[in-house]
Formats: structure tokens, sequence, C-alpha cells
């Protein structure tokens, strides 16, 4: 029996839209397995990220950004992150430094009055505004809910995040160890590289389509140069959105082709044939067959 025990739990991250919940993440996690965008409503779907230590483990929860629902999609996305305050050890409530408290912020607090679990505030993005701003900001937080600890930090830069770490594997509970020492997702590999597709959709494409794009990874295979051939579709609403995906001459598909064959082929370790088609199906967001075909399934959590 070894003198230190083994600390582990799982941790939820919640937090409005854009707060920088995904960048938390793949920094502790050392890799990108969370979509980064400045798009709201960036993540869909409970990403769960694994930090290991010699003795501990923490099993991170990254949830949809809380918004009012306007479709089957959003509600999806709404009841992901509100269920996910139920089943863990600890929670993250992350707010922007450089956003002034919402209604948004006001609903979050209202859910987390009803928690027994310790509530951590995380004031991130510290790097955009001056350290004479922080405590006043902080301390609109704190007249509204009684905070274990508050933490600010640069989930870009990297500043306190090692300190709420160390403070995190402190607290949680002695446990086993959920998962092999090098995982550091949950996800299947066809998730992760349908989310690294959209990221590029994102991160290329104008405002009216981000909201109304999905990825689905047909399949994944092996071809005869022994690389690795990943068939995806691009799921969009409109005619006009799958031309601006396409692009002139299909330059735009290409271009999205490229960055994500890039980030998949780092995060797979092996060379990568990506194919990408655009398919029209208007009201996917609203048909919830079409929806637990995505991966947005109604789960009991």
């Amino acid at each position: 029996m070894s003198e230190t025990a083994f600390h582990s739990g799982f941790v939820a991250i919640v937090g409005r839209p854009n707060v920088g919940k995904s960048t938390f993440l793949n920094r502790v996690v050392g890799q990108k397995v969370a979509i980064m965008s400045n798009k709201a409503q960036t993540t869909r779907n409970k990403i769960q990220g694994i930090y290991t230590t010699e003795h501990s483990q923490i099993v991170f929860i990254d949830t949809p950004g809380i918004h009012k629902p306007q479709n089957k999609l959003d509600e999806f996305m709404m009841n992901s992150a509100t269920s996910a305050l139920n089943e863990v050890d600890a929670v993250l409530f992350m707010v922007s430094a450089k956003d002034r408290m919402g209604a948004g912020d006001t609903f979050i607090i209202d859910q987390l009055k009803k928690v027994k679990q310790p509530v951590y505030l995380i004031v991130n993005k510290i790097d955009t505004v001056h350290p004479n701003d922080l405590a006043p900001f902080v301390e609109q937080y704190q007249a509204e809910l009684d905070f274990a600890q508050v933490f600010p930090i640069s989930a870009l830069q990297g500043n306190n995040v090692d300190e709420l770490l160390a403070t995190l594997n402190q607290n949680l509970p002695e446990g086993p160890q959920y998962y092999p020492d090098d995982q550091i997702t949950d996800h299947p590999e066809y998730f992760v590289v349908s989310e690294l597709i959209r990221e590029k959709i994102l991160e290329l494409t104008r405002d009216e389509v981000p909201h109304s794009v999905a990825v689905n990874v047909e399949r994944m295979r092996r071809n005869d140069q022994d690389k690795l051939k990943i068939e995806a579709t691009i799921i969009v609403e409109r005619d006009g959105q799958k031309g601006i995906i396409i692009g002139k001459g299909g330059k735009m598909l290409k271009e999205i082709g490229t960055r994500a064959r890039r980030d998949i082929e780092h995060l797979l370790g092996d060379k990568v044939y990506l194919q990408l088609w655009v398919k029209i199906d208007k009201n996917w967001r609203d048909n919830q067959r079409y929806l637990n075909e995505l991966g947005y399934q109604k789960k009991n959590y």
C-alpha cells in the first residue's frame, strides 16, 4: 500500500458561452480535445478532459455554455450543461474578466445555489484587464454566492492554472484511477475528428454559418497507401450556407480540409486523407432523429 493516497474525481466547468472553458480544458490536458472559436455556443456536447498525475486524476467536464434554448439542439445543450452539476465532486464557475455580470451569470448562480459540492469562481482572461479592476469585479459575484475559493486565471497564458489544479487535487476525495495515464479524453475518435473539422468551419466562415452547421464522420479506414482515409459530411440548412462553405471553385472547402487534416494528423499521430462533402438538410437542429445520429442524444445523467 502506497504512503500517499490516490485522489480522483469529476469537476464540471460551467459558464456563459465564450468565457474560455474549452481553452482552459485544452491547456490542462496539454492537447486539443475541445474546439475553440470566438463564436458563442461552440461546445455542443459534454467533453471530458482527463488530467492525471502520480497521485491524482481529475476528470473535467466541459459543458456547453448555458443560454436560452431556441430549438431542440439548444435544449440538448442546455440540459447537458445543467445536468453536469449533479454528477461531480466540484464545480468551476468560469466568468470572463472583461465582461460585465449579466442575466446569464445570474441564471447560472441560481442553479449553483442548489449544488452541495464546492463551487469555485474562476475569473478567466485576467490578461485582458487592469489588475486594479479585479477586486470590485470579484466582489459582485461573492455578494451572490459563497464560493469555496476564487482563482483569477488566464487559460490562454497559463497564469494561476497550476495553483488551481493543485487545490483541486488536494480537495478531491480518495478514489480510484478511472482512466489510463495517457488517456486525455473519453470521447471516441469519430467525435473528436468531427469537432476538429467543425472548428475550421467556425474559423473560416461568416457569422450566418456556424450555428447551422454540423459534421458527421461517416467512416475512418486505411487505404492502399496506408493512409487513414476519413470521409465526413458537413451539414447546413440553406443553399447559401452550402455555397459559402464550398467557396468559389471549391477553395473554401479545400482550406477547411487542409487545416482540419493538420490537426487530425497531430491528434492521431497518423497520415490522413480527408474527404469532405457538403449536404443541405433544412431544420436539422429540430429533427430529433438526426440529432441522435450526430451524437446529440437526450440522456439521463
